[in-house]
C-alpha cells in the first residue's frame, strides 16, 4: 500500500520547512520511516522500492500532508 503526499499541504517547500522555525531540523516523516523510503530534496521524495506502507509517517505528519493510497 504505497503512500500520496498532498504537496499543498506539506510543510516542505523548495528545499525547507515553511511551517515552523525549525531551520530545517525536522523530526517528523522522514525520521519516522523504519526503511529509509522518505527523503527531503527540493520537496519530501519517497522511495517506492523502499516503501512498505507501513503507515509510520503519516502518523508522524503534523500537517496531514501524507496519506496510505
Amino acid at each position: 500500500m504505497p503512500i500520496k503526499i498532498d504537496y499543498k499541504k506539506c510543510c516542505w517547500k523548495d528545499g525547507k520547512c515553511t511551517s515552523c522555525s525549525c531551520g530545517g531540523a525536522c523530526v517528523g516523516c522522514v525520521e519516522a520511516c523504519p526503511m529509509e523510503a522518505l527523503s527531503r530534496k527540493d520537496k519530501l521524495i519517497i522511495d517506492k522500492e523502499k516503501c512498505v506502507g507501513c503507515g509510520a509517517c503519516v502518523q508522524a505528519c503534523k500537517h496531514h500532508a501524507i496519506s496510505l493510497d
